[in-house]
Protein backbone atom coordinates (compact mmCIF):
# COMPACT_ATOMS: atom_id res chain seq x y z
CA UNK A 1 0.00 0.00 0.00
CA UNK A 2 2.74 2.48 0.93
CA UNK A 3 4.78 1.54 -2.14
CA UNK A 4 2.40 3.48 -4.40
CA UNK A 5 2.53 6.88 -2.64
CA UNK A 6 5.22 8.56 -4.75
CA UNK A 7 6.42 12.16 -4.65
CA UNK A 8 3.02 13.85 -5.27
CA UNK A 9 1.45 11.87 -2.42
CA UNK A 10 4.25 12.79 -0.01
CA UNK A 11 3.94 16.46 -0.97
CA UNK A 12 0.18 16.34 -0.42
CA UNK A 13 0.65 14.76 3.02
CA UNK A 14 3.26 17.41 3.94
CA UNK A 15 0.92 20.24 2.92
CA UNK A 16 -1.99 18.76 4.90
CA UNK A 17 0.19 18.36 8.00
CA UNK A 18 1.47 21.92 7.64
CA UNK A 19 -2.07 23.28 7.34
CA UNK A 20 -3.38 21.26 10.29
CA UNK A 21 -0.57 21.94 12.76
CA UNK A 22 0.95 25.19 11.55
CA UNK A 23 4.57 26.10 11.00
CA UNK A 24 5.32 27.02 14.62
CA UNK A 25 4.02 23.79 16.08
CA UNK A 26 5.95 21.64 13.59
CA UNK A 27 9.23 23.52 14.17
CA UNK A 28 8.90 23.21 17.95
CA UNK A 29 8.11 19.52 17.57
CA UNK A 30 11.19 18.98 15.40
CA UNK A 31 13.27 20.88 17.98
CA UNK A 32 12.08 18.49 20.68
CA UNK A 33 12.89 15.50 18.47
CA UNK A 34 16.40 16.89 17.94
CA UNK A 35 16.90 17.35 21.69
CA UNK A 36 15.72 13.79 22.28
CA UNK A 37 18.15 12.37 19.74
CA UNK A 38 21.02 14.38 21.23
CA UNK A 39 20.14 13.18 24.73
CA UNK A 40 19.94 9.58 23.52
CA UNK A 41 23.38 9.78 21.88
CA UNK A 42 24.86 11.34 25.02
CA UNK A 43 23.40 8.55 27.16
CA UNK A 44 24.78 5.87 24.83
CA UNK A 45 28.27 7.44 24.96
CA UNK A 46 28.21 7.70 28.76
CA UNK A 47 27.04 4.09 29.04
CA UNK A 48 29.83 2.89 26.76
CA UNK A 49 32.46 4.79 28.77
CA UNK A 50 31.08 3.37 32.01
CA UNK A 51 31.23 -0.19 30.65
CA UNK A 52 34.82 0.29 29.48
CA UNK A 53 35.86 1.62 32.90
CA UNK A 54 34.18 -1.30 34.67
CA UNK A 55 35.85 -3.81 32.35
CA UNK A 56 39.26 -2.26 33.06
CA UNK A 57 38.78 -2.49 36.83
CA UNK A 58 37.66 -6.12 36.72
CA UNK A 59 40.50 -7.25 34.43
CA UNK A 60 42.99 -9.51 36.14
CA UNK A 61 46.38 -10.90 35.27
CA UNK A 62 46.05 -14.44 33.93
CA UNK A 63 49.68 -14.90 32.96
CA UNK A 64 51.04 -18.24 34.21
CA UNK A 65 53.47 -18.04 37.12
CA UNK A 66 56.40 -19.24 35.01
CA UNK A 67 55.88 -16.39 32.53
CA UNK A 68 55.72 -13.77 35.32
CA UNK A 69 59.10 -14.86 36.65
CA UNK A 70 60.80 -14.36 33.27
CA UNK A 71 59.74 -10.72 32.93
Amino acid sequence: MLNNIGLPGILLIAVVVLVLFGRGKISSLMGEVGKGITSFKKGINEGSKELEEDAGVEAKDVTPETEKDKA
